[in-house]
């Protein structure tokens, strides 16, 4: 695959901001910093873990959409704005990605840009 292909997830953000939920390039995805916001509802759980549960499934419909599978992820960025929320947050990430491991970190913000956020992870995926 060639080129450099846009994938949306359908938040109304996106445009505003100027981004897009996951860019294709050749074999590689780079998925933006993703938050877990439920796009059909625009609802933001207040739990962390369910806050990731919800930003995994957002990057897997937008790999999916791009011809890739998490099990293509190679890295993982996961930001939170309290270390408290890491284990619910790893709960999320081991179901997901145990038997991939991708590279990854953890980073603790001083926060994220709505104060309902908890949570944000980003992905970069190698096909094949």
């Amino acid at each position: 695959m060639s080129g450099r292909r846009l994938i949306s997830s359908g938040s109304p953000f996106e445009e505003r901001a100027g981004y897009s939920r996951a860019v294709i390039a050749g074999d590689m995805a780079f998925v933006a910093g993703t938050t877990g916001y439920d796009y059909a509802t625009m609802a933001m759980p207040e739990d962390a873990g369910a806050q990731a549960a919800n930003a995994l499934a957002t990057i897997e419909a937008a790999l999916t959409e791009a011809g890739f599978a998490m099990a293509d992820v190679v890295r993982a960025t996961y930001y939170v704005t309290d270390m408290k929320h890491a284990d619910a947050l790893f709960t999320e990430t081991g179901r997901v990605f145990s038997a991939i491991r991708p590279a990854a970190t953890i980073v603790e913000v001083a926060k994220l840009l709505k104060p309902e956020m908890k949570v944000e992870i980003e992905v970069t995926a190698k096909r094949g």
